[in-house]
């Protein structure tokens, strides 16, 4: 039951945590008419606010034993965020609401996580986490191809609508997790009987673990160079492709997640065997090469399926980053600590890069700002292979 449960509850986070983003850059620029700088602005603000309770989100979860009801209430107030954007698409109420979606957005990861550790043993770990992210990017495909019927059938706009519903449906995924299954000392990574580390700042936990502070500048040049990939693909492909627009995003998205999902089953079987640094650099190597081949062509068809690379270093990460940590924060108790503190590096990136690729397409076009983010990428692909040790057995 509990494993049913948390499959499903990754399935379904998938589609209101997040993955209708690009769709909003989208949806400002083609049928709003807002400017590049424009949408970068609310990106960049509410990215950097978010930040702002990425560790004390983490230390909350490792504090409270309510990680169920924690996400039914920031479900709860997604669904607010998403219907304003729905009724009132101008600056001030889509910047406050895309500001409340991404505050509350970046407590289901950790709580999943959380929620794991506290549900599984160590030596089932490596599958299990593979197994929640093979789901979320089944859910992130699923969410894709409703909103591009929705966006087809009906609108762009309406396509917000979707978030209220998937997150209902979250609700009682949650809920049907057993409260007494969950290990709650396990699940911040402490041993039985050890109190949870109360106030611990960002700043200390990356000072207290070398390994965590080089993942976490990895990370930062990660989701700096890749955060922008997709909005911009989406636009170009909009731009080409205005009476389909949602259709050609799903398309991009959908590329990327039926390739993340065996990538995310394949990571859980085979990080025990081979190690986690050799299987995170094929995923850092991927992003360069892939905002490269951006800049070759501007046909449809290529740029989906370039749109795939993004399948295997996307899904490498996303699969590999919660074992990492716990491997690193294995008894300490600080585990969503720091997995909020590596949420602060790559919301950071993720944050900047906004505004920063939105300058640049604005005064030198998209191939520049593809270029750009190539640079970013080998940076932090070289940063991984020369400072980061391998984690595994620590």
């Amino acid at each position: 039951m509990r494993s049913r449960a948390l499959d499903a509850l990754n399935f379904l986070l998938a589609d209101v945590r997040g993955a209708l983003g690009p769709y909003l850059n989208v949806f400002l620029v083609t049928s709003m008419h807002w400017s590049q700088s424009s949408v970068g602005v609310v990106t960049t603000v509410s990215g950097l606010l978010a930040l702002t309770v990425q560790t004390p989100a983490g230390a909350l979860i490792d504090a409270t034993r309510a990680k169920r009801a924690l996400v039914v209430v920031s479900l709860g107030l997604l669904a607010v965020g998403a219907v304003t954007i729905f009724a009132l698409p101008t600056f001030w109420p889509v910047l406050t609401a895309n500001t409340l979606m991404a505050v509350v957005g970046d407590i289901f990861g950790p709580a999943v996580a959380a929620l794991t550790l506290g549900l599984f043993p160590a030596a089932a770990l490596a599958r299990r986490l593979g197994r929640n992210s093979a789901f979320d990017h089944a859910g992130n495909a699923a969410i894709a191809v409703a909103a591009g019927l929705v966006g087809w059938a009906f609108s762009q706009r309406a396509v917000f609508l979707l978030v209220p519903a998937f997150a209902v449906a979250a609700v009682f995924a949650v809920l049907a997790i057993p409260a007494g299954a969950i290990d709650h000392a396990r699940a911040r990574g402490a041993r039985e009987g050890e109190a949870a580390a109360a106030g611990m700042s960002v700043w200390r936990v990356f000072a207290d673990s070398r390994p965590l502070l080089i993942f976490g500048a990895c990370a930062f040049l990660f989701h700096f160079a890749n955060a922008p990939l997709l909005p911009l693909v989406g636009q170009k492909l909009a731009t080409a492709h205005k009476d389909i627009a949602t259709a050609m995003m799903s398309a991009c998205i959908i590329a990327a997640q039926l390739v993340m999902l065996p990538i995310a089953l394949l990571v859980g079987h085979t990080a025990d065997r081979f190690g986690r640094k050799p299987i995170l650099l094929i995923g850092f190597g991927m992003l360069p090469i892939r905002a490269v081949l951006y800049t070759l062509s501007d046909n449809s068809a290529w740029l989906i399926t370039v749109q795939v690379l993004d399948g295997v270093g996307a899904g490498i990460f996303g699969a590999i980053t919660p074992l990492l940590i716990a491997d690193i924060m294995r008894g300490t108790g600080r585990y969503n600590v720091a997995q909020g503190a590596v949420a602060t590096a790559q919301g950071v990136g993720a944050a900047i890069s906004g505004l920063g690729a939105g300058l640049v397409v604005d005064h030198a076009g998209y191939d520049a700002a593809f270029l750009s983010a190539a640079v970013v990428a080998a940076a932090a692909f070289l940063v991984l292979l020369l400072a980061m040790p391998e984690t595994k057995g620590r």
